[in-house]
């Protein structure tokens, strides 16, 4: 018998009406997160990656809506709760890290007010209790002499130990799912491999799955067990890490792992994509890909693929589908 997974996303569609049309940003995005594993969510700006979390979330910008699909944790739906059911969920059962820690936190509170009350919203303990928990929570995430500052404010934390409050935030109520949306954006690089490294460490020892969305595949192989490649609101490759990182399939993919640059200096020039993500109303027929893509044929331009198993992954590309492509050396060659 399969272990049922831990977070189920199903054929999810969401839409955003508007005056002019209805537009589709999500379009049958379909995975599976199991118990204790890290899931990069990887891809360009407009792919998607936020969106998707945001619904699993339950928090997706009005007039942004589920519009088909099924999201479920551990077995049970949570797409179709109400609001009220919804919030027991959020923090209790999914912590979520927004890009911005100085706008996840309110600034007219201290930081042991946020946590403390957080801890007492969804778990059976008294003020002096949460307050302890808080406390070592914060000595967990490496802030110092967290005793003195959980009476301080926001604004008296750098960035990077802004984000190492949002995570106890997000871990306080010891939830089975941590969303983390850009966890390291607004910080300085040599703070990012810090938050990166405590957030994976943290969810383990919590025993907590991670669903990590980021634009930087360097921080996906360095962190993920699985990732999943989003382009145009579809996803285009989802695999072991090591697979897809070694031997992509999909041709945008294949781009992607192209412009990571090496120490090794194998390549004078990193690869480039031509083109842009399309906008949500211009949408190409068939594969969304196709008019960048360098090995587009007919098929491409008017039917859309389904994913399809390549190995551990699955691939949504007419070229592996016909056996076209060679693996990923020949979309590399050309």
């Amino acid at each position: 018998m399969t272990e049922t997974p831990l977070l189920s996303v199903r054929d999810l569609k969401v839409e955003f009406p508007t005056r002019r049309a209805t537009l589709t940003a999500i379009d049958g995005v379909s995975f599976d997160l199991k118990k204790g594993e890290v899931l990069g969510v990887v891809g360009e700006s407009g792919a998607g990656k936020s969106i998707t979390g945001s619904a699993i979330i339950g928090l997706l910008e009005p007039p942004g809506r589920i519009a088909g699909g099924e999201i479920r944790l551990k077995g049970e739906r949570i797409d179709n709760l109400s609001q009220a059911a919804m919030r027991k969920v959020r923090g209790k059962r999914i912590g979520m890290i927004f890009q911005d820690p100085l706008t996840s936190l309110n600034p007219l509170f201290t930081i042991g007010e946020q946590i403390t009350e957080t801890i007492m919203t969804h778990l059976p303990v008294s003020e002096a209790e949460a307050r302890k928990r808080a406390i070592g929570l914060l000595e967990e995430v490496g802030i110092p002499a967290a005793g003195d500052r959980l009476d301080a404010y926001p604004h008296q934390f750098s960035g990077g130990m802004r984000q190492r409050v949002v995570i106890a935030l997000a871990l306080c109520a010891e939830p089975e799912l941590v969303i983390a949306d850009e966890p390291t954006t607004a910080l300085d690089v040599s703070v990012q491999a810090q938050i990166i490294g405590l957030l994976k460490r943290i969810c383990n020892d919590h025993g907590a799955s991670v669903m990590l969305i980021t634009h930087d595949m360097g921080v996906i192989a360095e962190t993920c067990d699985r990732v999943a490649v989003m382009y145009s609101g579809r996803v285009a490759e989802i695999g072991p890490v090591r697979d897809v990182v070694k031997s992509p399939h999909h041709p945008y993919t294949v781009g992607l792992m192209g412009a990571i640059p090496t120490l090794i200096g194998e390549h004078d020039r990193l690869t480039q994509i031509p083109g842009s993500m399309p906008r949500l109303d211009a949408i190409p027929k068939g594969c969304p890909f196709n008019p960048r893509c360098a090995h587009v044929f007919d098929r491409c331009r008017a039917e859309r693929p389904d994913p399809i198993d390549v190995g551990a992954s699955r691939v949504a590309c007419w070229l592996v589908e016909e056996g076209r492509n060679g693996h990923a050396n020949e979309v590399e060659q050309a």
